[in-house]
């Protein structure tokens, strides 16, 4: 008989050793699973826990709650093959295998010869094999072929075939590549058919369906993964992932809001410092408020994320400062607002994040009619791209930072008058965003190329051209405001009105609750 597990747990996750009455302080769903083992009742309710936030990436509190079995139970050996399991963030090209190996550790000197059962033996063998010796994009392809094994032994086992799913999505180690998630997702089909209540089955599919192409598969998943795990932030998150593959900023905006709301609840339960928000979520929504022409709540999001950098000044939260920043800026076109003027340190972040950062400053210096600002801002794109591809580290996806540098290239090439070599190099740059997988999310390049060539057609008195180039863009970044404004005053310009109504419409839904700013330009 299936064994039917609700999980009541605070927002926050879980401390070592919760007593009843803390459990019973603040409940909520993070989903249902069926993973029985040998350990006792008391250390499975910790570990089943433990396997829910794994589910929904909240690496941190499931880590807390398999040390919480361990504690009830010091010779369970799941509870340790789980805790090392939290040290393995494979979509997120993140792994900390010495934690994972010191937690192996004390298991025993051969951790599998410690579980009971060879089902569990099996499972252990997998995860020494994901923190065994060689490279790591070497030991996720050798996991995954283990965990090709565990599924094909036991075939009922749904845990076995979402994590076997997981280890597939690990392997995509260039970026998005659809034969990978499509034999991800035939496999978490399976569980989300057999248990819509598993989170990790909801949650893989999103990932598998993360693009514009098939994110409408991705859809009822999205719409059922908050309700399987309120208690995640990032299951509230992920939702949001296809409905910005698909423009639907509404829901971006409420699944994100819900997100931050959560975290934030977390943080205070469990007393954390002010960097253990969701600036994931948080750059999101800000990011659908623009979407929405919210632009004055964008702001505000905007001067919270500033004065949180200032007073942490890490790393990641430099990074969503600048993307915040260049995202504000190129989508509001407030050229001359203070933000222009915030300055990030962006010396260790991301090639393409200080690219970013650089690109909406010298767009900015730009419309300010300040060229040489420009011009510097140029400069030091050019300089973040030589260092990077110096480097042994070479990043995947620098092709992004590539196109912002022909972009802005282009914008003082025009502002020189030389309009063909500005349509050159747009054109260029849009050729270039055409080889790029998919992404997911924001625009990795803030300003589209596409959306850019169509707005330079539309200058120039060509509004055929544009059309075609705002259409190009709406297929990379469904629903986008400026693309589907850009589409209207094309279509109006070349007579096509029944293209040019469907987009202002799609545009007035949109900005339903837009400020009177933003409905002016129309």
């Amino acid at each position: 008989m299936r064994h039917r597990i609700v999980v009541f747990t605070l927002l926050a996750g879980l401390s070592i050793g919760p007593s009843a009455s803390q459990l019973a302080a603040q409940t909520s769903d993070l989903g249902e699973v069926d993973f029985p083992t040998s350990g006792s009742p008391e250390a499975q309710e910790h570990f089943i826990r433990g396997v829910l936030l794994l589910h929904s990436f909240e690496f941190p509190d499931a880590g807390e709650a398999f040390r919480a079995a361990q504690e009830v139970d010091r010779g369970f050996a799941m509870a340790y093959w789980g805790e090392a399991m939290s040290y393995n963030h494979p979509l997120w090209a993140e792994q900390d295998a010495e934690a994972a190996r010191a937690v192996l550790k004390r298991l025993g000197s051969s951790p599998e010869d410690q579980a009971p059962t060879e089902r569990e033996r099996d499972y252990l063998r997998a995860v020494e094999v994901l923190y065994g010796e060689g490279a790591k994009d070497e030991r996720d392809f050798a996991y995954a072929e283990q965990m090709r094994r565990l599924h094909e032994k036991y075939p009922n086992d749904d845990e076995a075939k979402a994590f076997y799913a997981l280890a597939v999505l690990g392997t995509a180690h260039e970026g998005r590549d659809h034969t990978i998630y499509m034999r991800a997702a035939a496999l978490a089909e399976e569980v989300f058919r057999d248990n819509p209540e598993h989170p990790g089955a909801a949650h893989y599919l999103i990932h598998s369906y993360d693009d514009p192409v098939h994110a409408p598969l991705g859809l009822r998943a999205a719409l059922a993964y908050s309700e399987v795990a309120p208690a995640a932030s990032h299951a509230q998150h992920m939702t949001s992932h296809i409905f910005v593959a698909l423009g639907m900023w509404d829901e971006v905006v409420s699944a994100n809001e819900t997100a931050v709301a959560v975290a934030d609840r977390r943080r205070e339960a469990k007393s954390l410092p002010l960097d253990a928000r969701n600036l994931h979520a948080l750059h999101w929504l800000a990011y659908g408020y623009l979407q929405q022409g919210r632009y004055d709540d964008a702001r505000v999001l905007l001067e919270a994320m500033e004065s949180h950098a200032e007073e942490v000044g890490s790393q990641r939260s430099r990074t969503h400062l600048a993307m915040m920043r260049a995202d504000y800026i190129v989508n509001t076109r407030r050229w001359d607002d203070p933000a222009a003027e915030i300055e990030v340190d962006v010396t260790d972040l991301s090639p393409v994040v200080a690219t970013r950062d650089h690109f909406a400053s010298g767009v900015a210096a730009l419309e300010r009619g300040d060229r040489m600002a420009a011009e510097r801002a140029l400069v030091a794109m050019a300089e973040i791209r030589d260092d990077a591809s110096r480097s042994s580290a070479y990043p995947p996806g620098l092709q992004a930072a590539r196109v912002m540098e022909l972009e802005l290239e282009a914008l003082l090439a025009s502002t020189k008058g030389n309009t063909a070599e500005a349509l050159d190099l747009m054109r260029e740059a849009a050729a270039l965003e055409d080889e790029m997988p998919y992404e997911y999310g924001p625009p990795r390049v803030v300003k589209p190329s596409h959306e850019l060539l169509g707005e330079a057609f539309l200058e120039m008195g060509s509004p055929d051209e544009a059309l075609v180039a705002f259409e190009m863009a709406l297929t990379r970044a469904a629903n986008r405001p400026a693309s589907l404004l850009g589409l209207v005053q094309a279509a109006e310009a070349t007579g096509d009105y029944e293209t040019a109504e469907a987009a202002l419409a799609m545009l007035r839904a949109i900005w339903h609750r837009a400020d009177s700013e933003v409905l002016s330009r129309r």
